[in-house]
């Protein structure tokens, strides 16, 4: 094999190899388990995954710029348990409590975004910060204790439109609408241009300050919706809910293609399919009935491998000559 033959393999590889290993553990749990590839399984975990999938969208915004937001599991039950304090507490509506909810997240993703662009503190320490205050913020407001959600609401969680669960529509919605303002709108080409070079970006005109805070902003709104749909699917609100999902969000991105250096990536397919490679590990491990540490180590292995990807495109980009302009003829 040559040495190009060589090189167009390897370049395949990396920009296809991920999608191959997922429909091969698809195959693989097909095969050894019973109802894995049942329609009602492929749904249910549709519906499980409905939260990553929006809070992973959200957090892949803020990734395209280079920065991160390890926050977004703590924004997300802050806001939701605002939500729910404001219905069992103080009687409000719950569209109000939703929209509180909304707001909440947003304004939490702003703050983010201000100690980050305006204060200049790192993107990970910022965020870690938040992730730790705000969810000690959330514990001290519900006492750390599951508190129902009230029973006009308790069952949106579960409801269906034709056989496909609501929060899988909106999740499918909301990841439409997010590719297309990253790939088709001025404001996405802007996330991806600071990606590749915040200096550069600055030299070009682009308002970077604003974009990369509005990223924010958009990461702490989606951050609560998806927050909502997890607060609805269980139907309380408790200790748990969001723990641990910022680090769940960040593996997804990465696995499914978006670099975490910035630049590089999409919302459709990349964060659909690291989301879904998750969340059929999980499926798949335990209708197997698999020691449950073996999940950790399956997804760790996947995490490894994708970030292994990842430095494979940078090396290769890396080396890519720069082509000097062609001079003109005499």
């Amino acid at each position: 094999m040559t040495a190009i033959a060589q090189g167009t393999l390897g370049h395949w590889f990396t920009r296809n190899g991920f999608l191959l290993i997922v429909i091969a553990l698809f195959l693989f749990f097909s095969i050894v388990t019973q109802h894995f590839a049942s329609v009602a399984n492929v749904l249910a975990m549709a519906h499980t995954m409905a939260p990553l999938v929006i809070i992973a969208s959200g957090l892949a915004l803020v990734v395209f710029t280079g920065k991160l937001d390890i926050s977004v599991g703590s924004i997300a039950f802050l806001s939701s348990a605002i939500a729910v304090l404001l219905m069992h507490d103080a009687g409000v509506n719950a569209p109000l409590a939703f929209l509180a909810a909304l707001v909440t997240g947003a304004l939490l993703g702003a703050l983010n975004g201000f100690v980050v662009v305006f204060l200049g503190i790192n993107p990970l320490i910022a965020t870690l910060g938040s992730m730790i205050a705000l969810r000690g913020v959330a514990l001290q407001l519900t006492n750390a204790i599951l508190i129902a959600l009230p029973e006009s609401v308790r069952g949106l969680g579960n409801a269906t439109i034709g056989g496909v669960f609501v929060d899988v529509i909106i999740a499918a919605v909301i990841l439409i609408v997010v590719h297309v303002l990253h790939r088709r709108t001025v404001f996405g080409r802007r996330l991806d241009a600071i990606g590749n070079g915040e200096d550069n970006a600055i030299r070009i005109g682009i308002p970077v300050p604003q974009t990369v805070f509005l990223s924010f902003v958009a990461s702490g709104f989606l951050a609560s919706v998806g927050g909502l749909i997890g607060l609805l699917q269980v139907g309380a609100i408790s200790s748990y809910l969001g723990k641990g999902m910022e680090f769940t969000a960040v593996a997804a991105i990465v696995v499914g293609g978006v670099s975490l250096f910035g630049g590089r990536g999409t919302i459709l397919p990349g964060v659909l399919l690291g989301a879904f490679a998750f969340t059929m590990i999980a499926n798949g491990l335990n209708q197997m009935s698999a020691d449950p540490y073996a999940y950790k180590l399956v997804t760790g292995g996947l995490i490894f491998i994708a970030m292994y990807v990842d430095a494979l495109r940078t090396r290769r980009l890396r080396r890519i000559p720069i082509r000097p302009p062609a001079q003109a003829a005499s």
